[in-house]
């Protein structure tokens, strides 16, 4: 037949057929459409593959969805790129037999050369961020409108954290197009619009250090009391939580060293050099690092009880599957409450250590050396508090030319 709008609607109103039927077009040789006994159409182009084999049927849409004249331009496509090497039907089934975000982001954390603290980052992030949104669509399939919603849904629980996995997910699409995971340049995260960072800036007072001093000692000692419910059958005496040393160890390490969180927590007892006061750290976020330990950090470290592998013990310490301590997130939460700081994060406490220098004139340059930094670029956030010794050289330069200018 002639596959007109008017000669596919006067088929399709004909009774059901006992079984499929088709009908191919007098002008496009492979193009046509067929009706189920069930009364659906669908428009096809059928071609064989310049290479020969067997002739293949590419499905190209519903009949009512797709217009004939709609329908015959994609079939023109299929057949022109079948007599040019291209097999459309096998890229379609390629596509559904392709590999899932999901599985794009894990190997591409698996593959790629990076620090094992990255990496157990990224899976994190891919396994908190990513996989609910995106994980289980083909990775050749997805696109940049996919990706801004799902980073839209991210941004709503964790505003940072949803950046992160857009720049993990961006990153893998282009290793994975280097590979053939997916089509080269393809990259549905490059040009997504990022949430506004601010970078925290937080230090804290002689007086909230004397607080939290306080809170430490009372942690470890009679304990933290818990807060009071509010219901009027619980007891009048608050009860506590007290908490070991090795929590309130590892809080007084990173205000007396700046080091990082997990360079304290994963810090073995193997890396402490008491005879020269240092921490040799094998793996940091900078590289090897080597930190130099002030009087009282030893002190703090000397008096930790060894248990395990770890200088800050967790539960699984002295077995044989230790592992360092996930994090100090609660005790943290309870302690800080108790010493009454507002929005005061862990690493704020290295930003603390950093601040005490700088406002007590030390260069900007051993800042940098004592906290690890690999770019002295990354130092000068501490440079509004580094006056002292500018003011000073401003006072010498100025009173040079004062005196000179007054006559004296």
């Amino acid at each position: 037949m002639k596959i007109t709008a008017d000669t596919v609607a006067e088929a399709m109103k004909t009774a059901l057929p006992n079984k499929t039927k088709f009908y191919f077009d007098d002008d496009l040789a492979g193009f046509g459409f067929y009706r189920t006994t069930t009364g659906t159409g669908t428009w096809f182009a059928e071609f064989r593959p310049v290479a020969g084999g067997s002739k293949r049927r590419l499905k190209l849409g519903r009949v009512g969805t797709l217009k004939a004249n709609e329908a015959r331009e994609a079939a023109r496509k299929a057949i022109a790129n079948a007599a040019l090497g291209k097999d459309l039907a096998k890229d379609r089934s390629d596509e559904r037999a392709s590999g899932t975000v999901k599985q794009l982001v894990e190997d591409y954390i698996a593959g790629k050369e990076m620090k094992e603290s990255s990496r157990s980052f990224y899976r994190i992030t891919l396994k908190t961020h990513i996989e609910p949104h995106l994980g289980t669509m083909k990775a050749v399939a997805v696109t940049r409108v996919d990706v801004q919603r799902a980073h839209s849904k991210m941004s709503k629980k964790a505003r940072y954290s949803a950046n992160r996995a857009m720049a993990l997910l961006s990153a893998a699409f282009v290793w994975g197009s280097k590979r053939g995971y997916v089509p080269e340049g393809m990259n549905p995260a490059a040009a997504i619009e990022r949430n506004k960072e601010e970078s925290r800036q937080v230090y804290l007072t002689e007086d909230e250090m004397i607080r939290l001093g306080e809170a430490l000692r009372e942690a470890e000692t009679i304990g933290i009391p818990h807060k009071p419910s509010e219901s009027k059958h619980a007891a009048k005496e608050k009860n506590r939580t007290i908490y070991g040393p090795h929590v309130t160890g590892g809080i007084r390490l990173l205000m007396l060293t700046g080091c990082r969180l997990r360079e304290v927590l994963n810090l073995r007892w193997t890396e402490y050099d008491s005879k020269r006061g240092l921490l040799l750290l094998p793996d940091s976020k900078t590289g090897k690092k080597t930190v130099v330990l002030s009087e009282a950090a030893q002190a703090a470290l000397d008096g930790l009880p060894r248990v395990g592998v770890y200088v800050i013990a967790g539960q699984s310490a002295a077995t044989d599957k230790e592992k360092p301590r996930a994090d100090l997130k609660k005790p943290w939460a309870a302690i800080a409450g108790r010493a009454r700081l507002t929005d005061v994060h862990l690493h704020d406490l290295r930003h603390t250590f950093a601040s005490v220098g700088a406002g007590d004139g030390m260069s900007l340059l051993t800042i940098g050396k004592l906290l690890g930094h690999a770019d002295a670029a990354t130092t000068q956030r501490y440079a509004h508090l580094h006056v002292d010794p500018t003011r000073a050289a401003a006072n010498a330069i100025a009173g040079k030319i004062a005196d000179a200018i007054s006559g004296k």
